[in-house]
């Protein structure tokens, strides 16, 4: 495959169209259409437009399908993807080209089709509009615009070819491309219902009477205004002049991406003493605005051009890539405020720079329109988040524009830097992939349950929470999770890290969900709890009444084995009881996890310490499970008057507070979860004034939960960054500063400590750099241990090298969480009794209500459950087919499939990677899913799995699957063709032949 795209033509174009809409009611892949059902609009160009967004120039203007998606979802002010002398395969864009998972960054540019082919699209586009907003009523056939984008120096806009562009776009009725659509619409105007041959040849020949000037950095002020004096006196053109976020200077572009979390966006002061300056700006601008006043002619600004920046992490291959969506956005409004202020509000601003449905009605209402989207379409939902966008401009009253409202603008931008919506998380984005690979075939997958150790059946549960089925939510929870109430609590949730709705807005709030269900629907599950019997003649020990302990006791007795749970301790409950702080968690919630195992019909001896496993055996035991958790803590290896480990001091803290010495000043050396809770814990002890996180790393470094270093802000710790303890002596600590270097293996850099030294009142040092487990004890037992101490066991079934005794929780891999150490249990319980994994466990869903969901932005706060939040991934996930600027990924209908297929069309992608950042596996989708290829020359040029047709007579298609090769003619039934490949080349062929470019 190459990056090269290969337009499609008109007539193929329109049949695509109409052959999607009366199958599926939808366009290119948008399912939800936005019509304009009242006469509201507003006037631009001496044109009108129905809603005042689109897309920016940029991916989604480039192709003729990419317009008409972005029109059907309620778009309707399109600014073309630039032209400029420098065009298709001259044009150098590295690939991919785009990475848009956060805040968005690019590395192309403009156009990557020849410039005569850019304008064939755009001109297929118009018409294209012209007839669906007649024939299917989506609005007035004269309710949009077309704005070209120009650039980037005078000569290139002077050339023939761009010259011709525009003068074309003009008046476009004398080109080959107008007379082709044309003659292609009359002759075919017996398919339409709502059009007749005198409304196709009137559709207007001027297609474009505006253009926004896009100008190289560095590009002097006295060659921007010929080229805008060129086009508005020569060219008699409506026209804006993008500017830069470097017109706001330096210094005010770092403080505000460093007040808004951004301070590892790298970008150096070149551009910002090379482009345009402000003082330069104003009077030039001025000049042009008074000159279109003048000629009668639109004149304003485009906010914002390309933000540059460095490439520092490898995030696309070119050395400076542009930054844009919600990063840009406080730097992009605050150009328009400095301009607007400059010219007293008056000057037009057409506005495009991290602009999306939770922002686009304020920035209108203080009378900044046009305004275009780029980032937001880019991410899941894609275009159909346009339908959204222009429902709520529709709640709006449109005003004609008399000037841009200082004070309001000032205001939105003061918002926005504190908005959690656009200001950077403290820690970085987690990974959202899977790791896998994905699946030729039957790829969708709810990645919350992927994630999840114990492979919960999370969207099924959520969606009966939704229903208030809380007793039928519940017992779908606890089919695969013994410990509802502590998971509910105090799991560490890395499924909601793999959440898709993260590239909406945040993650559906899966565990509270859990936790809600567990407290409605608990009394009504215990009385109806109920064991089996098949294991009867089974009898279990298990030694540890921690989380992991519970859960095998919950498990096996499930079961009907005889199961007792050995704990030293007087209470059951382990770590999570003994140490975890109870405002992050309550007793009563542990003890509800303990009462569920108990009512199955499991035994606790609490006080009863096991030290020799063969008096377990000598009573009867046919299988033991050391459920130990990690209680050793580490010392920090340098001298202080008063340490205590975390562990030790989590514990004092909960059992006997009076006896801590903790002074005014506790210091938590340490960056982890447990320090957290220690440092929150300090902050409550009676005298405390000061509690320190120190730690050898910056914030965004340390390896704690976002959630825990938010919780500890809140509660008033102090973080101490970048320092390494040295001593304590005599109530002071003193630490070395440390700076951050060259990356570690890890991603990290790796701190070096430097002789600067520092020194703080601090009466007690709290010990938190991990916790370790108790080796000696495995080997008193007769085990074998890791040199770490962890026992030597089987990961697939969690077996010592003792055997029949079994290792789960902390003791087996090392301190970890909750869940892990059910997923262990889970292991050990199904090795012992001989047990399968548990089914998936689904409930029938509303495909209609999962696809109404799509593009759809909504915070937690905004929904009474969280149902109406999740997407059902599991069911209908096309994320790859969303984000597709080219609509390249495709959803088919396959008949005798549960799910849709995926198929890759070659022809319509141009490589720029947004389907890989939004594929929940670890895969790109333009790579790895089955691809359709137009002629037999692209099917060689790639390393695809994929098909092309051969011969339509014997219906003959050459496959690749694997690194094989093979002709098919699935006319015959003993082709050697797997049923669910056959089945999909057929559906494409029968159903979705449009695609085949014939």
């Amino acid at each position: 495959m190459g990056d090269r795209m290969t337009p499609i033509p008109f007539k193929n174009l329109m049949n695509w169209i109409f052959e999607e809409k009366k199958a599926s009611e939808s366009i290119f892949g948008v399912r939800k259409k936005f019509v304009k059902n009242n006469d509201r609009v507003l006037n631009i160009f001496g044109e009108k437009i129905e809603t005042p967004f689109g897309p920016a120039a940029g991916p989604h203007t480039q192709l003729a399908q990419n317009i008409v998606a972005a029109y059907y979802a309620g778009s309707r002010f399109f600014e073309l993807k630039t032209v400029q002398i420098l065009d298709g395969e001259d044009l150098p864009v590295s690939k991919p080209c785009i990475l848009a998972e956060d805040e968005c960054y690019n590395c192309e540019w403009s156009t990557e089709l020849r410039v005569p082919e850019a304008f064939n699209e755009y001109i297929k586009a118009w018409f294209a509009l012209k007839i669906i907003s007649k024939e299917f009523g989506l609005g007035s056939e004269n309710g949009f615009v077309f704005n070209m984008s120009v650039g980037y120096d005078l000569a290139g806009i002077k050339s023939e070819k761009i010259n011709n562009f525009i003068d074309n776009m003009k008046d476009a009725k004398n080109t080959s491309i107008w007379k082709e659509c044309m003659e292609y619409l009359t002759t075919n105007v017996h398919k339409f219902e709502n059009i007749d041959k005198k409304y196709i040849e009137n559709i207007p020949s001027t297609v474009c009477n505006s253009v926004t000037v896009s100008t190289l950095h560095g590009c002097p002020p006295q060659e921007i205004e010929r080229i805008a004096s060129y086009l508005l006196e020569e060219k008699n053109l409506n026209t804006y002049v993008k500017c830069n976020p470097t017109l706001l200077g330096y210094d005010t572009a770092r403080s505000i991406m460093d007040e808004m979390g951004y301070g590892y966006v790298v970008f150096g002061d070149f551009h910002f003493k090379d482009d345009l300056q402000f003082e330069d700006a104003v009077p030039m601008l001025q000049r042009l605005q008074k000159k279109g006043s003048e000629l009668g002619i639109e004149f304003g600004v485009k906010i914002t051009n390309t933000f540059p920046v460095d490439v520092t992490r490898n995030e696309l291959p070119s050395e400076e890539m542009y930054m844009s969506g919600r990063s840009l956005c406080a730097l992009s409004l605050s150009v328009a405020y400095k301009l607007s202020k400059a010219f007293g509000g008056k000057l037009r601003i057409s506005y495009s720079g991290g602009a999306d449905y939770f922002n686009i009605d304020k920035i209108f209402n203080v009378g900044i329109w046009p305004i275009t989207i780029a980032t937001t379409l880019l991410k899941s939902g894609g275009y159909q988040r346009g339908n959204q966008i222009a429902d709520k401009l529709e709640e709006i009253e449109y005003k004609t524009f008399e000037g841009v409202s200082l004070d309001g603008l000032g205001k939105i931008i003061e918002e926005i830097k504190k908005d959690k919506h656009h200001t950077k998380a403290v820690k970085p984005l987690p990974s959202r992939k899977m790791k896998k690979k994905v699946e030729l075939l039957d790829c969708f997958v709810a990645p919350c349950s992927e994630q999840c150790p114990i492979n919960q059946d999370i969207p099924t549960y959520v969606k009966l929470v939704g229903e208030g089925k809380y007793k039928e939510a519940l017992e779908v929870i606890t089919d695969k999770n013994p410990l509802p109430f502590i998971t509910g609590t105090i799991c560490n949730h890395t499924c909601m890290d793999k959440c898709t709705r993260n590239f909406y807005e945040e993650s559906v709030a899966i565990r509270s969900s859990k936790l809600e269900a567990a407290k409605k629907a608990f009394d009504e599950l215990i009385k109806e709890v109920k064991s089996s019997d098949k294991y009867k003649d089974k009898k279990v020990a298990v030694v540890g009444g921690g989380p992991a302990g519970i859960a095998s006791a919950y498990l096996l007795a499930r079961e009907g084995a005889q199961v007792t749970v050995f704990e030293k301790e007087a209470e059951l409950g382990g770590l999570v009881k003994n140490v975890i702080p109870d405002f992050r968690i309550s007793k009563e919630s542990i003890d509800k996890d303990v009462a569920l195992a108990a009512k199955m019909g499991a035994r606790f001896e609490v006080n009863h310490p096991i030290t020799d496993l063969e008096k377990l055996k000598s009573a009867g035991y046919d299988n033991v499970i050391l459920a130990v958790g990690a209680y050793n803590g580490m010392p920090l290896g340098i001298t202080c008057d008063n340490e205590i480990n975390a562990i030790e001091f989590l514990r004092a803290c909960k059992k006997a507070p009076e006896t801590i010495k903790a002074g005014k000043n506790v210091a938590i050396i340490g960056a982890g979860n447990t320090a957290m809770d220690a440092a929150r814990a300090a902050k409550r002890l009676a005298g405390v004034e000061n509690v320190y996180i120190i730690y050898r790393r910056d914030m965004r470094n340390m390896p704690a939960d976002e959630e825990e270093l938010e919780f500890a802000l809140e509660d008033g710790v102090k973080f101490k960054e970048l320092l390494a303890p040295a001593f304590q002596k005599d109530g002071k600590l003193t630490c070395h500063k440390v700076v951050l270097g060259e990356m570690d293996a890890s991603g990290r850099q790796k701190p070096v400590v430097t002789e600067e030294a520092v020194t703080l009142d601090v009466d007690l040092v709290v010990a938190s750099l991990g916790e370790k487990v108790n080796g000696e004890y495995y080997k008193s037992l007769g085990l074998k241990v890791t040199d770490k101490g962890y026992s030597v066991m089987n990961p697939e079934t969690m077996e010592s090298s003792s055997e029949k005794v079994y290792v789960v929780g902390d003791g087996a891999k090392g301190p970890a969480t909750v869940v892990l150490a059910i997923s262990d249990a889970v292991k050990a319980v199904n090795a012992i009794l001989g047990l399968k994994p548990r089914a998936e466990i689904t409930v029938s869903s509303d495909v209609k209500a999962m696809v109404s969901r799509k593009g759809i932005l909504l915070h937690s706060k905004e929904v009474k459950d969280e149902a109406k939040r999740c997407l059902e991934c599991n069911s209908i996930c096309e994320s790859c087919t969303d984000v597709c600027p080219n609509r390249a990924n495709i959803a088919v209908r396959v008949s005798g499939s549960k799910m849709s297929q995926i198929i890759h069309v070659d022809y319509m992608c141009n490589e720029c990677g947004n389907c890989t950042s939004f594929c929940p596996y670890d895969s790109s989708p333009y790579k790895e899913k089955f691809t359709l290829f137009a002629n037999l020359e692209d099917f060689k040029n790639s390393k695809n799995q994929g098909f092309v047709l051969l011969d339509e007579t014997t219906l003959t298609f050459r496959v690749r699957l694997g690194a094989k090769v093979n002709d098919f003619n699935l006319k015959d039934a003993s082709s050697d063709i797997s049923e669910g490949i056959k089945n999909l080349i057929l559906s494409v062929y029968e159903n979705y032949n449009y695609l085949l470019m014939k």
